[in-house]
């Protein structure tokens, strides 16, 4: 559904689409033969303001496909609600430096041959009710699918990114259908199943049940019709509602989380299904800072292409390195100076947090005693720095930018700290390496896997993060980072992060500049050769596309 390919292109609106984006990032650098198939998502996601009551105004996000894109002749038509929708693709170029030439293709409904309100379907990146997301979705599936066709693109493995795509496995499904062989007794006889799933590939990325669309029956056939037989979708789907994620899984014949843990959790959502782990990554070069970059070219010129050097990272002199990040982190505090007003230190502890605001994530954690957190930064100095969009209709991550612009008010002249607005790549990018410590605090086990913690790693910030998704793989506790050891319930997860701070994190800051510098480089040499998103993608080759 949202792919991150450029800061301007405001297709994304957080992890999965910058997965999405380093994804295809890794498959030009790789050489592979594949194609990216995603929504033009011309009105973008949400331009973030902040007002005067710290409360985040949403606009909308356009951007101008042509600037950035070629409009592709060729068109399809999908029914929905019986009218003929057409679908027209946009190429986008994707070209790494080594000269390869990823494909991505941005399917668009604004057509003059469209009604008004089927212009419509492509513009807001999950915006509007159940009918929009139900018609964006066959657009994008069944659409998809047939431009493909259109296109003259041979697919052997249709990589399904989250259920948002999971409607392509229908025209896959009818392409099978046979006219005779038992189709009253069974409809389910009539389609060759296990050849649909020899085609199909799922990653899930939500590992809670609440997570997954789905869509009433009823809206089902009002939208898509008869496009396949009502019972064969609920055997497939789910018996009382479409679950996107269900279809995708009865119909893949390879289904995968993003993480271990998150493996694990799926598992017992569904149980007697198999469902391997592939853990996310991120594409090195692209979030590296150019300081840090200088200093891996030369120790190891090849970092970029080829990842597992950065084992290599230890042997980089200490100097060099707190020099490197120091660049890195006046950049960020330059950023923050221009945007927000606020002079932040260049010698004190600057502790990062940033992602998509909502309530599970537990963005106001370290808020959660605001005595305690005064006492602690009085004997031992930090800042804080925050970013992050919540969906317009996500009243609990708004309230969570509300008030974590009300704890930064409470916090003046104790803790120096600042919310940068309108949160996007290039700001992503500048907190990951501009931080000391990068914290994450969600509500385990509901993290699926997330990234920006890697993305920090490679800079050689340290992790400061509960264990779930991905830090349970990559946290060797005082070497690549440190673990926030609760018990899952808040007042347990606040009690530990504050503990972790005031005994050990901070005091090694402050008292040992030379064992932090030491982990700074366990953490680049340990996370980024295994977390990157070109071993997720030679794995995603050998394990499921060549199945």
């Amino acid at each position: 559904m949202e792919i991150a390919l450029r800061t301007e292109m405001h297709t994304y609106s957080g992890g999965l689409g910058v997965l999405a984006g380093d994804s295809a990032r890794s498959a030009a650098d790789l050489d592979l033969p594949m194609v990216f198939v995603t929504l033009v998502s011309r009105q973008g996601y949400v331009r973030q303001e902040i007002d005067a009551r710290h409360a985040q105004v949403g606009h909308p996000d356009p951007w101008s496909p042509q600037d950035f894109a070629t409009a592709l002749p060729q068109m399809v038509a999908v029914s929905i609600e019986g009218r003929s929708v057409w679908v027209r693709p946009w190429l986008h170029a994707l070209e790494c430096p080594l000269g390869h030439v990823i494909p991505v293709l941005l399917l668009d409904t604004d057509l003059d041959q469209n009604a008004i309100e089927d212009r419509r379907i492509t513009d807001a990146l999950y915006g509007g009710d159940q009918a929009y997301r139900l018609k964006q979705e066959i657009v994008l599936g069944i659409g998809g699918q047939s431009v493909l066709r259109a296109l003259g693109f041979s697919i052997e493995k249709y990589h399904l990114n989250e259920g948002h795509a999971a409607l392509l496995t229908l025209p896959l499904l009818r392409a099978t259908q046979q006219l005779d062989g038992g189709r009253a007794a069974d409809p389910m006889l009539g389609y060759d199943i296990p050849g649909v799933r020899e085609r199909c590939v799922f990653t899930t990325h939500t590992p809670v049940e609440a997570g997954f669309d789905k869509f009433d029956y009823d809206l089902v056939q009002r939208v898509l019709g008869d496009y396949v037989e009502r019972d064969v979708l609920t055997r497939l789907a789910g018996s009382d509602r479409l679950n996107m994620t269900r279809l995708a899984m009865n119909l893949s014949g390879y289904v995968n989380g993003v993480a271990r843990r998150h493996a694990e959790t799926t598992r017992k959502l569904f149980p007697g299904y198999t469902i391997a782990s592939i853990t996310n990554g991120v594409h090195v070069h692209r979030w590296t800072h150019g300081a840090i970059a200088r200093l891996f070219e030369q120790q190891f010129s090849n970092w970029a292409h080829e990842p597992e050097v950065l084992a290599f990272a230890d042997q980089i002199d200490d100097g060099a390195l707190w020099s490197a990040h120091e660049e890195a982190k006046s950049d960020l505090l330059a950023r923050i100076a221009q945007t927000n007003r606020r002079q932040l230190r260049l010698d004190l502890p600057l502790i990062g947090y940033a992602r998509r605001m909502t309530a599970y994530k537990r963005p106001e954690l370290i808020f959660s005693d605001m005595g305690r957190l005064r006492e602690i930064a009085k004997g031992q100095p930090f800042q804080i720095v925050l970013a992050g969009l919540a969906h317009p209709s996500d009243g609990g991550g708004q309230e969570a930018i509300r008030a974590l612009g009300a704890h930064i008010d409470a916090l003046d002249g104790v803790i120096p700290a600042a919310f940068i607005p309108g949160y996007n790549l290039d700001i992503g990018a500048a907190l990951v390496a501009g931080c000391d410590v990068w914290l994450n605090t969600p509500q385990p086990p509901l993290e699926a896997s997330g990234t920006s913690g890697m993305k920090a790693a490679i800079n050689g910030a340290l992790n400061l993060s509960v264990l779930d998704g991905w830090w349970v793989e990559g946290c060797v506790d005082g070497v690549t980072g440190w673990s926030i050891a609760g018990n899952g319930a808040e007042a347990s997860d606040a009690g530990a992060l504050y503990q972790k701070l005031r005994d050990v994190v901070l005091p090694l800051y402050h008292s040992d500049r030379g064992r932090w510098i030491w982990m700074m480089k366990q953490a680049i040499s340990k996370i980024g050769p295994s977390f990157n998103s070109h071993r997720m993608m030679r794995r995603y080759v050998t394990e499921a596309y060549l199945r």
